[in-house]
């Protein structure tokens, strides 16, 4: 048996048992020509939130290895209610939307009308069936004072590479906010320990089918319906490697990932993909405590230049001039810290001036703490960022925390330690699957650097492999 928290157990109840908790459920549903099987078997999740909604999400997929996902092809109404409690005796908010065969039945509602800095409870309804039961939060007001915020960052789930052991744990956890900071899936067919979902996908019904093996899991629906989750992609929700205008990849291949990405994600409509462009970047704020600027450093980089784009850039910068949140947070996807020998290609390293500006960015602005937060290394790093790339030990002005991978790489080896003399400022470094838990205070930033016993099996424990502190104003980590 997993051990399972309260919330985690109600949310993985099955609708039969859920049933008796609604008043009227057999006479709201549709006529039997629009029944069919329990539609729900991806699970629900929640999204970008905003000081007075969220981003609901589910998709009708009775069979999930069909790119139809076994649904009729015709649109059906899907049923969505927010409360203040698990058993939905206080209702707050509820309503009809539409699940379109056109977006593979998958229904994104945009809530509003919600009170700032709260939890909330919500569930779905289609054809006869009750989706599982899950937990989302709006954010704080704009400028209001928030006392902590405990994130979880994960990236890189590759299904075929192990079991999510990493997602129970952060689920166990109970963040109230989670990013992920890309490779939500792999497009490749390698298997070491579960089958991958079947063959590359290159077309939109493979994408579809990808994406649907993906949400089947268990784990990953149980971290997706402890709190809502920021997204980004990385490169693997298209093809290894891809960057900017990468003519290796059809324009056909692209349409095709960026429309299932936005199908199965808790993305606004402003995400909606037109054509080979789908816009990620954005910010989420929570209340005075934190700015979170998520960035997309795979579709505007050009070889040898910039890795975000100039609009990008420019953007960003913007931000950190207007910024008056006590910690502004970086969530992106390759290593930023310089670094001497080892680890990934395609990271920050190869657009130095990129990085640079970035930097003189937040130092201009007079940012009060400027962190990056890292998927894609499939290593757990802690890194202080020097201004001067070449001067590891000279002045730091942030830190760069970088999760390890979920299953990407299979177990790991047992080794844990720092950059050794060539990397100074590389303060931390652990080679195992997990995930990275973050709590934020006006007063500090802890990290803590989870990692689970194996990905090969189901019966795995966590624990924190490392854990670091930043005290506010004073960029550098202290181990804890």
């Amino acid at each position: 048996m997993h051990p399972v928290t309260r919330r985690a157990a109600l949310t993985l109840a099955g609708a039969g048992a859920l049933t008796a908790l609604v008043p009227g459920t057999a006479s709201a549903a549709r006529p039997s020509a629009d029944r069919f099987g329990d539609p729900f078997g991806l699970g629900v999740a929640s999204g970008d939130p905003g000081p007075d909604g969220v981003v609901l999400w589910t998709r009708l997929a009775p069979e999930p290895g069909d790119p139809d996902g076994g649904m009729p092809p015709r649109q059906v109404d899907v049923g969505w209610e927010v409360a203040d409690d698990e058993r939905f005796t206080r209702v707050v908010q509820n309503g009809t939307a539409l699940a379109d065969p056109r977006d593979a039945h998958s229904v994104h509602v945009e809530l509003t009308g919600l009170a700032p800095g709260r939890e909330y409870f919500y569930r779905f309804r289609a054809g006869g069936h009750i989706s599982p039961v899950a937990r989302t939060r709006t954010a704080p007001a704009a400028g209001a004072a928030v006392s902590a915020l405990t994130i979880g960052v994960a990236s890189c789930a590759n299904f075929g590479s192990g079991y999510f052991n990493a997602y129970r744990g952060l689920a166990a956890d109970e963040p109230e906010l989670v990013l992920h900071l890309g490779d939500y899936f792999y497009e490749n067919e390698g298997s070491g320990v579960r089958d991958p979902g079947g063959s590359e996908p290159k077309d939109l019904d493979g994408y579809r089918i990808r994406h649907a093996h993906q949400r089947t899991d268990p784990d990953l629906q149980a971290a997706h319906a402890v709190a809502p989750w920021v997204v980004v992609w990385d490169d693997h929700e298209l093809v290894n490697d891809w960057a900017g205008g990468d003519g290796e990849v059809s324009a056909s291949r692209r349409k095709a990932a960026f429309r299932a990405y936005w199908e199965h994600m808790p993305l606004r409509r402003r995400s909606i993909p037109r054509g080979t462009e789908l816009q990620l970047y954005r910010r989420i704020g929570w209340g005075s405590l934190a700015t979170f600027h998520m960035l997309d450093t795979r579709q505007y980089r050009t070889s040898g230049g910039s890795i975000t784009g100039d609009r990008q850039e420019d953007w960003l910068i913007d931000g950190f001039r207007d910024s008056r949140a006590g910690w502004d947070v970086l969530g992106q996807q390759v290593f930023f810290a310089p670094r001497s020998g080892g680890g990934k290609s395609q990271s920050w390293d190869d657009h130095p001036e990129s990085r640079e500006r970035v930097m003189q960015g937040w130092v201009d602005a007079g940012v009060r703490n400027a962190v990056v937060l890292t998927g894609d290394e499939h290593v757990h790093h802690a890194n202080d960022l020097p201004l001067d790339p070449d001067d590891p030990t000279g002045d730091i002005v942030g830190t760069e925390l970088v999760t390890t991978s979920v299953t990407s790489g299979g177990d790991g080896e047992d080794d844990s330690g720092d950059g050794g003399d060539e990397n100074p400022h590389i303060r931390f470094r652990a080679d195992r699957r997990g995930y990275l838990l973050a709590t934020f205070t006006p007063a500090e930033l802890r990290a803590d650097f989870r990692t689970v016993d194996t990905v090969k099996s189901e019966d795995s424990g966590v624990s924190t492999a490392g854990s670091f502190a930043v005290a506010d104003r004073e960029p550098g980590l202290q181990e804890i």
